[in-house]
């Protein structure tokens, strides 16, 4: 099974994040019209660019190194977050923090952690199938407004588009890429901290150096894993 890695969002946090879905058109080019007609043939893939990232510590730039040494180029599989917060359905209307809670009794892990709880609970109504374009999303805690927002599951990223209907607290609405992997019925989305599947969007993407002054900031992009869906269904 291929290694997976996840970006730490919290040591290595950009300044912007970008995450974009790359659409995929075919064109027969201009007509003489000077109208260029284009056919979308799917719902494309992700790019997400993390720029300004601070690695101004060591073990910002130890860990930069360490990632750019598991990647080794656009071979790597690295789990991206795709920062959200500004579309996100909290119920207050604005960001709410990731939180820490103990067991139903009180009590922590063996080693004094304890879970961590999202502002936001969702999960999926019904089977949603590879390659589906709608899904089916219950509102356990979240506002009521599921339109243009993101999620993830197992590290797929998706986002979604108008609505198509309401009922109660069940909205059907478009998503965007197709469904990568089967989301099965009652599946609890990651809305708080979505994330998607990625390679290096170039072999020599994380290079680094040395900044003098000790106040270096550096960018990176990453294309969908789309190869590793496939790979599943292969």
């Amino acid at each position: 099974m291929a290694s997976i890695i996840q970006w730490p969002r919290d040591l290595l946090r950009p300044r912007e994040c970008r995450p974009n879905i790359a659409p995929f058109t075919r064109t027969g080019g201009r007509a003489l019209g000077g109208v260029k007609p284009a056919v979308r043939t799917d719902l494309g893939f992700w790019s997400i660019d993390l720029l300004d990232i601070a690695v101004y510590s060591s073990d910002q730039r130890r860990t930069w190194e360490a990632i750019a040494q598991h990647l080794s180029g656009s071979a790597g599989l690295v789990a991206v977050p795709a920062w959200s917060q500004d579309l996100q359905p909290y119920v207050s209307g604005v960001e709410e923090p990731v939180e820490t809670v103990p067991h139903d009794d009180d009590t922590p892990f063996d080693d004094d952690s304890e879970y961590e709880q999202g502002a936001i609970s969702i999960v999926t109504d019904g089977t949603t199938p590879l390659g589906a374009t709608t899904i089916r999303l219950r509102i356990i805690n979240a506002a009521a407004n599921l339109v243009g927002v993101r999620f993830s599951y197992e590290h797929a990223l998706y986002k979604t588009g108008p609505v198509i209907a309401v009922d109660g607290d069940i909205w059907t609405v478009p998503i965007s890429p197709a469904v990568r992997v089967l989301i099965p019925a009652g599946a609890d989305l990651e809305f708080d901290r979505p994330t998607c599947l990625c390679h290096l969007a170039d072999d020599r993407g994380m290079d680094g150096g040395v900044d003098t002054i000790k106040l270096e900031r550096r960018s990176v992009s990453f294309v969908e894993a789309t190869d590793y869906w496939a790979s599943l269904v292969s």
